[in-house]
């Protein structure tokens, strides 16, 4: 086996140039420029080839994430960081450059995502787990893990619509974090509901977390991304500012915070 087939056998991804627009629809004149400028907008205003004016939400990000590697976005609201992890996950297209991934994706943007109130918590479980990549003989691997972490028992056999918003938290959150991730992609932390299963909660998480093999976590907290985290992108605008170990960055971070004030 050669180096290249070598290092394609462990998860990576490697972003090349890669930029995302937003076209703001009719928004052809100046004064709805004046407006958003107004505003305020995390990413750069410009107008594309139709005179239409966009949001440069993403512009020329290049970097490469291997197996190992925890790596924090950082940076104000707007800055891009959700914007890039979406790219990363395959959600937004860029309109240039290349997003590149070698392992299983696993996004977590919104745990709840493809459940249907109408069937029962234990179809649901196999619906998510379909939308989260596994395969069914996965799904039912992991099937009873996912009952027992959830706690809810024959509940599991009626429609989820009937569900309080805590159970519901228990079962996505339990198919979301019951199997091995290979390029974990976090946006902000994962909080579990009632207090009760908070405790709980945060084990999983933790685990979950410590089992990926490539972490990629944007978040505000300077303390969680020193938790999780030996690497960080600082983006601003859009554009990665800098990027380098951890503590690094986060110094270089609140310096410049500090200063804006």
């Amino acid at each position: 086996m050669d180096r290249t087939q070598a290092t394609y056998s462990e998860p990576q991804i490697t972003l090349q140039q890669v930029s995302v627009s937003f076209p703001i629809y009719h928004g052809g004149s100046r004064s709805l420029k004046k407006h958003l400028l107004f505003r305020g907008t995390g990413g750069q205003i410009a107008t594309d080839a139709n005179d239409r004016i966009v949001i440069e939400a993403l512009k020329n990000v290049s970097f490469q994430a291997r197996a190992g590697d925890r790596i924090a976005l950082i940076g104000s609201n707007g800055a891009g960081k959700t914007t890039l992890l979406r790219a990363m996950a395959g959600i937004y297209e860029p309109i240039s450059g290349e997003v590149i991934s070698y392992g299983r994706v696993s996004p977590m943007f919104d745990i709840g995502l493809g459940i249907d109130g109408e069937l029962s918590g234990y179809d649901n479980i196999r619906l998510r787990g379909m939308l989260l990549g596994l395969s069914a003989s996965e799904i039912e691997s992991y099937m009873p893990n996912i009952v027992e972490f959830t706690e809810l028992g024959e509940y599991l056999d009626i429609p989820v619509r009937t569900y309080s918003s805590g159970m519901m938290t228990r079962l996505t959150f339990a198919v979301a974090t019951c199997f091995a991730p290979e390029i974990l992609l976090m946006d902000e932390w994962i909080m579990a509901g009632d207090a009760s299963f908070l405790a709980k909660a945060q084990r999983r998480v933790e685990s979950f977390v410590e089992r990926a093999s490539i972490l990629v976590l944007a978040s505000h907290s300077l303390d969680i991304c020193r938790q999780w985290c030996t690497k960080a992108i600082w983006m601003d605008h859009g554009e990665v500012r800098m990027e380098a170990k951890l503590e690094a960055v986060l110094q270089a971070y609140s310096e410049s915070t500090l200063t804006r004030r």
